[in-house]
């Protein structure tokens, strides 16, 4: 599958790149596709939540009132889960949500998610970025051009550049990611995949 190189205008450069069908053309595997985005989130939570339990509640052990007599049911301390302030049955504790998934799954996930894109005809290859200095208004243009404007975008660039993170920190639904950290969440998260020319080499 061949793909026009744009420019930074949106128009064509008259050069080409190949997508290749082992990465941009294969049968997708949804399952791949589903374990990998698990992975992903499961990954992204910290795991710090936590509750006291009765044992944990800072208050007197002393037995409120005496066992039998009374009328009412039978309690113990003041830290009973039953009252207001007592202790939590059974609350969160912190774990690892940590998932291990195989290298080849998550390739496999990937490039059936790529290949998702390659088909829906969302995948645009740009040329080189360099920007002197952050300039958000510039990348805007640059989506104007596309027709991208609006919709969800990531950038994969081949080199983390400082001025092109900076200048598509505050577009709205615009996303950038180094090639090397590109993954299968971010990927489906998107609506059109812009991929810079010196990425795509990285990619295959």
């Amino acid at each position: 599958m061949r793909v026009d190189v744009l420019s930074a205008d949106g128009n064509a450069t008259g050069k080409q790149v190949e997508l290749k069908d082992d990465i941009f053309g294969i049968k997708p595997n949804d399952h791949c596709i589903y374990l990998a985005v698990k992975q992903y989130l499961a990954n992204q939570r910290q795991g710090t939540h936590k509750s006291k339990e009765r044992n944990e509640i800072a208050g007197s052990r002393k037995k409120l009132k005496k066992q039998k007599g009374s009328g009412a049911a039978r309690f113990g301390d003041i830290k009973n889960p039953l009252f207001r302030g007592g202790g939590r049955v059974f609350g969160p504790k912190p774990r690892n949500y940590e998932i291990k998934l195989n290298k080849k799954v998550k390739k496999i996930a990937r490039n059936s998610a790529l290949t998702y894109k390659a088909k829906d005809q969302n995948i645009y290859v740009l040329e080189d970025l360099k920007f002197d200095a952050p300039k958000t208004k510039q990348f805007v243009d640059i989506l104007n051009k596309l027709e991208l404007n609006g919709k969800k975008t990531l950038l994969v660039t081949k080199d983390s550049d400082k001025n092109v993170i900076l200048s598509i920190r505050n577009v709205a639904k615009a996303n950038s990611v180094n090639v090397n950290s590109l993954n299968t969440y971010d990927i489906l998260n998107a609506n059109a995949l812009i991929i810079v020319e010196s990425a795509v080499e990285d990619i295959v």
